[in-house]
């Protein structure tokens, strides 16, 4: 075991404050990880305040992971020392299952194992996240990080990215289609960016005025504010698809109705409370009311290659590590254009 340097929460009214953690010595087919830069999901909020249950403490969060190899096993063969990778949502499954061997390992059947606050697949071994010095990961869940785009703007697409990029590619956006985006936060402003790369024709769906500036510069085509009961009458049956950001409480109903007969409306923020549908928005134009979560490792691959190629990168503010309680509530208080990112030298 190795002992490192991180930030944990002990309790779920408690501060995140330095501690320290064990890592397991790299295995034959592991890769050992300095983390360079870390960026903050509102799922590490959610976690670490115990919003959704199940936190189990302590608790490191971080799951949007770029650092540069520093160990690897003997069996390993995608990397080498000092190579510049990343690692995401999840660190391991079963490998078994008809999901992972489908490359979609974020469904594993018999569970897959998340960066932090997870079972390990040994059943016994908690896992904790990038809040971290350093990370030990098996090289399957590593993935290959482009140099070519700076390395703490790279961070959140391992997950704000993949998680708009995995619905986008699945549901087949294409040149043409007509796309909508609820919510402008860390998932949504990834969402508009990588929709327009695609030729999706993109609307922001906001509920502040001050939004419309950024989502123009960040690719969107129109603007339209959800407060104005006029303006949600004329979409209605406008958008083929639409993306649904938002992890704070809010009616499913203002939006279904603005979706063109067959078209999809895809749930990627979590609520802290359910949400009642009515099926006569969905019955009167064969709509449908989905979900995903993240990515496969190969599609995440897919990912970080296709935004290398684009230049597609997250708007980024760099935070210390001794910021992270701040920078927790300006995440809840839409204080952030758009992902905080810790830079991890500051850990040290």
């Amino acid at each position: 075991m190795n002992s490192v340097h991180a930030y944990a929460a002990q309790e779920a009214e408690v501060p995140l404050a330095p501690f320290q953690i064990d890592r397991r010595e790299p295995g034959t087919d592991d890769v050992e990880i300095k983390i360079l830069y870390c960026g903050v999901c509102h799922s590490d909020i959610h976690t670490a305040r115990n919003e959704w249950g199940g936190t189990q403490y302590p608790v490191v969060p971080g799951h949007e992971i770029v650092g540069k190899v520093t160990r690897v096993g003997n069996n390993v063969t995608k990397f080498k020392t000092g190579d510049t990778v990343g690692v995401g949502c999840f660190v391991d499954s079963c490998g078994r299952c008809d999901n992972c061997k489908d490359d979609l390992e974020q469904y594993c059947e018999n569970g897959h194992t998340q960066t932090y606050n997870s079972q390990s697949q040994d059943k016994k071994t908690i896992t904790y996240g990038g809040y971290s010095s350093h990370i030990v990961v098996t090289q399957h869940f590593v993935l290959r990080v482009s140099d070519k785009l700076p390395l703490e703007k790279v961070a959140p697409l391992l997950c704000a990215g993949i998680t708009t990029y995995s619905p986008l590619k699945h549901w087949n956006v294409k040149a043409g289609d007509k796309v909508a985006v609820v919510g402008l936060g860390g998932l949504g402003h990834m969402a508009v960016k990588i929709a327009a790369s695609m030729g999706a024709e993109v609307t922001m769906l906001s509920r502040s005025p001050s939004k419309e500036k950024d989502a123009q510069e960040l690719g969107a085509h129109h603007f339209a504010l959800t407060t104005e009961p006029e303006t949600m009458k004329g979409l209605a049956n406008s958008f083929d698809f639409i993306f649904d950001t938002v992890s704070a409480k809010h009616d499913y109903n203002d939006y279904l109705p603005l979706l063109r007969t067959n078209g999809v409306m895809i749930l990627l923020g979590v609520p802290p409370t359910p949400s009642d549908v009515q099926a006569f928005h969905l019955i009167g134009g064969r709509r449908s009311i989905v979900g995903s979560l993240v990515g496969g490792i190969k599609e995440t691959q897919e990912m970080l290659d296709y935004c290398a190629e684009k230049g597609i990168t997250s708007d980024v503010e760099m935070i210390n590590i001794n910021q992270i309680n701040e920078a927790y509530e300006r995440t809840l208080n839409a204080d952030v254009k758009y992902r905080f990112v810790i830079d991890m030298a500051s850990l040290n």
